[in-house]
């Protein structure tokens, strides 16, 4: 995405911040080298996404309007894409949608791997005092 793309991202969350928030919980996993983190999206929710850092695979479920750079997409079902770096999604939720991302990673706490991924880990429904997180971490590499 252009540096112009993400602003217009950055511009939306500014907005949508200004709205009552809806807590989503968010389900990680560490495992053989690899993070995976889940969310699931209730139907009308309107959701912007951190800006990648990394690039990553991407695994959409359900029926989602997904808006990156300059493209939008009607998601209907499971989809799988590669994800480049430096990109800030935005998207809605049509049905309740479940959204995986998939790294490979190092890490060995969901705080490192969230510090992989993104600078913007202020911005984490994880990382806030009343965050719903289910975690997984094997410790298998």
């Amino acid at each position: 995405m252009t540096t112009f793309e993400v602003n217009k991202v950055r511009a939306l969350e500014e907005e949508l911040l200004k709205e009552p928030q809806v807590k989503i919980p968010t389900y990680h996993h560490l495992h053989a080298g690899m993070y995976a983190r889940t969310i699931v999206v209730p139907a009308g929710v309107i959701l912007t996404g951190s800006l990648m850092k990394i690039p990553t695979l991407l695994i959409i479920n359900g029926h989602f309007l997904l808006f990156a750079g300059d493209k939008s997409f009607e998601l209907k079902g499971y989809n799988v894409f590669t994800g480049g770096a430096h990109r800030k999604q935005a998207g809605v939720a049509v049905t309740d949608t479940q959204v995986t991302m998939i790294f490979a990673t190092k890490a060995t706490t969901v705080e490192e791997a969230e510090e992989e991924f993104t600078d913007e880990t202020h911005l984490l429904w994880s990382r806030l005092d009343d965050a719903i997180n289910h975690i997984t971490i094997t410790g298998e590499c």
